[in-house]
């Protein structure tokens, strides 16, 4: 058996995400390294330089990282209005991406990175983590064989409260609850019901007292071209929920923690069909490891990843759409899509949990949230 090549990294953004999820899970992979950094912090690029014994950038040097031919793939986590800034360059010199969801700001910008993913033939994969959780696979299966019967409408709610300061506070519509937190219900149910939306409405409120650049508190409802509707609620501003319920002709699934993710998280779920009720458990798993694990094996078998451009694109029109939905009240249309690839069991992987370092936080516009 040929010998797996070490796959070398850079992230690209040292906010916590990085710090807390991105690293401990990289140090579980075997064919995989952490070479660089790229920060506009000078002080975290001194402390995390020396912890992990790495070579730290600042943005400005970014195209002399990428031309250093020390690496083969770059892990983005900057906000998300800067992902084609940093995707694009990469991916034009070959360079591998693994890019945070949501995979930009716009569809111009996701088309772009698209465009150089094709020209280069480097790999882009969107960092949906729950395409390779078991528990979120296992479900999608169930629904997929028909253990529900016919799925007839779906129902989320995700939000937490979220500090005012922090930069996902004020960079509006596009770093608020619904690209940040919205994105996970928004993914899940395109895959649950196996098709794609073509009807948006949105509604959303401010809560007094509270100081967003956008409406902090919103629902949004899609239709479906089989007549099935989906409805899912996110926050900024209120306490902690995590949740979704699925229904069927024949039965149910109800899960509850099902987006979050961390040491202890179990992600579990019922499951209840003609009146009999079953309870599925999966963790806790390093969802971030299994992430990776995916990604780093789809470079070393030369394999285009599940999450891929054409996916991070299918949410950007769907979130573009609740954008102009809440700015005008009105019904907006979705185009009629068909993806070109589903999620299928043989992604989901499983590693073990690890304990996150303590996070060198300094509250900078690179911090990333969930």
């Amino acid at each position: 058996m040929a010998t797996r090549r070490t796959i070398r990294f850079a992230a690209v953004g040292g906010g916590q995400i990085t710090q807390t999820a991105f690293i401990p899970a990289l140090a579980q992979l075997d064919d995989a390294e952490l070479v660089a950094l790229v920060t506009g912090d000078p002080r975290k690029a001194e402390a995390l330089g020396h912890r992990y014994n790495i070579r730290c950038y600042g943005y400005d040097d970014y195209d002399a990282l990428l031309a250093s031919d020390t690496i083969d793939a770059v892990y983005i986590a900057t906000p998300n209005f800067l992902h084609r800034q940093y995707a694009v360059p990469a991916l034009e010199r070959g360079i591998h991406v693994l890019l945070e969801k949501p995979m930009a700001t716009s569809v111009n910008d996701c088309l772009a990175i698209m465009q150089a993913q094709q020209d280069s033939g480097a790999q882009l994969m969107v960092a949906y983590r729950l395409h390779q959780e078991p528990a979120t696979v296992e479900m999608i299966e169930r629904v997929r064989r028909g253990e529900l019967g016919r799925p007839v409408m779906y129902t989320a709610a995700f939000g937490q409260d979220v500090d005012e300061d922090t930069h996902r506070a004020k960079h509006g519509y596009w770093s608020g609850p619904v690209p940040d937190l919205g994105i996970y219900p928004l993914n899940e149910v395109r895959h649950l019901f196996d098709e794609e939306p073509t009807k948006v409405t949105a509604q959303g409120v401010r809560t007094p007292g509270r100081h967003f650049s956008f409406d902090d508190t919103v629902t949004v409802t899609l239709t479906f071209p089989s007549q099935r509707i989906a409805t899912f609620s996110t926050t900024f501003a209120g306490a902690s929920v995590d949740t979704f319920t699925l229904v069927g002709t024949e039965g149910t699934i109800s899960a509850s923690p099902c987006f979050t993710f961390g040491p202890d998280a179990i992600l579990a779920y019922r499951l209840t069909r003609h009146g009999q009720s079953f309870d599925y458990a999966h963790g806790p798993h390093d969802q971030f490891g299994g992430e990776l694990r995916y990604f780093v094996d789809c470079l070393q078998q030369d394999v285009v990843p599940e999450p891929d451009g054409e996916e991070g694109l299918f949410d950007v029109v769907i979130l573009e759409a609740i954008e102009r939905a809440l700015q005008t009240g009105l019904p907006q249309s979705l185009p009629t899509r068909q993806r070109r690839q589903r999620i299928l069991s043989t992604q989901a992987r499983a590693l073990p949990p690890v304990q996150p370092p303590k996070a060198l936080y300094v509250v900078t516009q690179e911090n990333e949230g969930v």
